[in-house]
């Protein structure tokens, strides 16, 4: 079994590739976000520059991708909000096995996200609803996030979830020796 964690450690710069261009795309939501809100703040004060009426729609928009986005590197570096006060009092096992469970909860609740939100993405409501300050923007937009958010949460729960595994044979492996 120890053999499949050295082949599954050769798609870390995948991981690795994954991290740095959702990174990226968080960066370019954050400049766009701060540009968008920027610009329709000063246009209430200041005549010569628009007030564009799609401004909050496109801000709530962006902001939700960027949330999402991050949420799938939160899981990747394991900067999630846990409960971790017991844990320096129970046997290393247990903790290991409550973070394993932990973990494919996550990938789960990251399958749902994937499946349903692809079904809301391809339902009459997405396709065929318009955006009410850009009448020529379909909602789908609207409705993306949930389903880049499950790949997201499948793609790095995966690794954390090999991560964990690997760390149940290596603490067998010292044991026996």
């Amino acid at each position: 079994m120890p053999g499949i964690f050295k082949t599954l450690e050769k798609l870390r710069p995948v991981y690795d590739w994954t991290d740095k261009i959702i990174m990226f795309i968080c960066k370019l939501l954050l400049i766009g976000d701060i540009a968008i809100t920027t610009m329709a703040v000063t246009g209430r004060y200041v005549s010569f520059i628009p007030d564009p009426a799609w401004s909050e729609q496109m801000v709530l928009t962006l902001m939700v991708y960027m949330a999402v986005l991050s949420a799938t590197l939160a899981i990747r570096r394991r900067a999630h909000i846990r409960m971790t006060a017991f844990d320096k009092y129970l046997p290393r096992k247990l903790v290991n096995t409550l973070d394993l469970i932990a973990d494919l909860s996550v990938l789960g609740l990251g399958v749902v996200m994937l499946v349903y939100g692809i079904k809301v993405c391809n339902s009459p409501l997405a396709r065929f609803g318009k955006y009410e300050s850009l009448p020529q923007l379909s909602r789908v937009w609207m409705y993306l996030p949930v389903p880049i958010a499950g790949a997201g949460m499948i793609i790095f729960e995966l690794e954390q979830v090999f991560q964990r595994l690997e760390s149940f044979f290596s603490v067998e492996n010292k044991e026996a020796a």
